[in-house]
């Protein structure tokens, strides 16, 4: 057995950082994982007056010890809509004026899903140059002066909840979100483990999340956790085992049901996979994963599940081109909205490959086969397409090059070094 380790999980490490620089007293974060997009979060709270340094071997002290700071430069979020979409909820609850920004990529992705609820809230948020899209400039006022909202989000989005709960934790103010599909819940797991009286409800599909930030005045206990390994990640090294027939093992990997989603789809391709919890760390399950190879069969994936496995689709789609049969991925359109247009992406490359793919509106058609695959990918600088593709030059007989292999370093530096022990993908010249 092939025993493999995933870098922290990625979105567990922006929302503990974040709201570690909330709480009363110091927190000691390990396994924070360099990654470009954390480092970006990292970044912006230093700008904000708040302390993040390391006092160990692999140990992240965060502590506010003194007031919020509005910053003396734009916020730079890099490549990370998670951070500036936190964020965003963070500064309009506090009330700290700022601009925030990022990188091209960033800059052309849709920010009103998280801009609009919030002026609503009463934030004073407005677009520098184009709508719906970053740079955004946030008004300094008054902290305490939001007011109370119900809201039905249009898409079910982790980051979307979070920046509201981040706002009315932070400017003293209810706020209740009622999601028609049930995305992830790191935010309120988190919070809840931090002590906030934070209500999530099941209804249907659905889910009804309650913060009764009026009415609360207690205050946020310090963070003494280790980041769970990303189960995002290690879906690529999964990916990877399956096309080289190898048994694996991802030890110490996060397993919140709301991002497991990925092992029932693989499942349902005739995959077995065991599961060891062993322990929880500020409320989020962590375990062992066991994969015993065999090979797959083709799957249908509809929307209920998609914002729960929102980033492995593009790994499933290349586990789809090995698959007996034809799969058939929908309700995916906000992958059209990701670093790049994953859908697009997924289709061109595939078809560049030789793969039979039909891209729809929402989703895509995958055909099948175990005809060796040979070509050049183009990433779009999109890390996990990248990385996807760098799973399929597992497969026996294929020779996959990748145009950018840097850009796997927002989410999972060190992909290509873990990749190498199932076989060695190119790089293009």
């Amino acid at each position: 057995m092939t025993d493999a380790r995933v870098p922290g999980d990625k979105s567990i490490s922006h929302r503990f950082l974040i709201l570690a620089a909330l709480a009363e007293g110091d927190s000691r974060l390990s396994g924070v994982p360099a990654s470009l997009d954390v480092a970006s979060t990292i970044s912006c709270l230093r700008a904000l007056g708040v302390t993040v340094d390391e006092r160990e071997a692999g140990v992240i002290r965060v502590a506010r010890e003194s007031g919020w700071r509005a910053p003396l430069t734009p916020l730079d979020c890099g490549n990370s809509g998670t951070t500036a979409r936190l964020l965003i909820g963070l500064l309009a609850g506090l009330g700290v004026g700022a601009e925030l920004g990022g990188d091209e990529s960033l800059m052309s992705r849709p920010m009103d899903r998280v801009v609009y609820p919030l002026q609503a809230m009463g934030a004073r948020i407005n677009y520098a140059d184009r709508l719906d899209r970053l740079p955004v400039r946030l008004e300094g006022r008054a902290s305490g002066d939001l007011r109370a909202l119900r809201y039905r989000p249009r898409v079910s989005s982790a980051q979307v909840r979070g920046a509201l709960l981040l706002a009315a934790l932070t400017g003293r103010q209810d706020v209740e979100i009622l999601d028609r599909l049930r995305p992830r819940d790191h935010t309120e797991r988190i919070l809840r483990s931090m002590g906030a009286p934070v209500v999530s409800e099941a209804i249907g599909s659905g889910e009804r999340v309650h913060f009764p930030g009026a009415s609360w005045s207690g205050g946020l206990a310090p963070l003494d956790a280790t980041v769970p390994g990303d189960i995002s990640s290690a879906a690529f090294m999964v990916a990877a085992a399956l096309l080289t027939g190898t048994e694996l093992a991802v030890r110490s990997v996060g397993l919140n049901p709301t991002r497991t989603a990925f092992l029932r789809v693989v499942q349902e391709m005739g995959v077995k996979t065991e599961v060891r919890e062993s322990g929880f760390e500020a409320g989020e399950p962590v375990g062992d994963l066991m994969v015993s190879p065999s090979r797959p069969t083709a799957f249908v994936l509809d929307g209920d599940l998609v914002p729960q496995l929102i980033d492995e689709i593009p790994v499933l789609a290349v586990l789809a081109s090995r698959a007996e049969g034809i799969s058939e991925i929908r309700g995916a359109g906000e992958l059209r909205v990701k670093e790049s247009d994953r859908l697009a992406l997924l289709s061109a490359n595939f078809r560049a490959l030789g793969v039979r793919c039909e891209e729809l509106p929402d989703g895509l058609l995958v055909h099948g086969s175990s005809v060796p695959l040979r070509g050049v990918v183009r990433t779009g600088g999109d890390h996990r397409i990248a990385m996807a593709f760098g799973a399929l030059g597992a497969a026996p007989g294929c020779e996959i090059e990748v145009d950018d292999r840097d850009c796997v370093n927002v989410s999972f530096p060190g992909f290509w070094d873990s990749i190498g022990q199932f076989v060695a993908v190119k790089e293009a010249p």
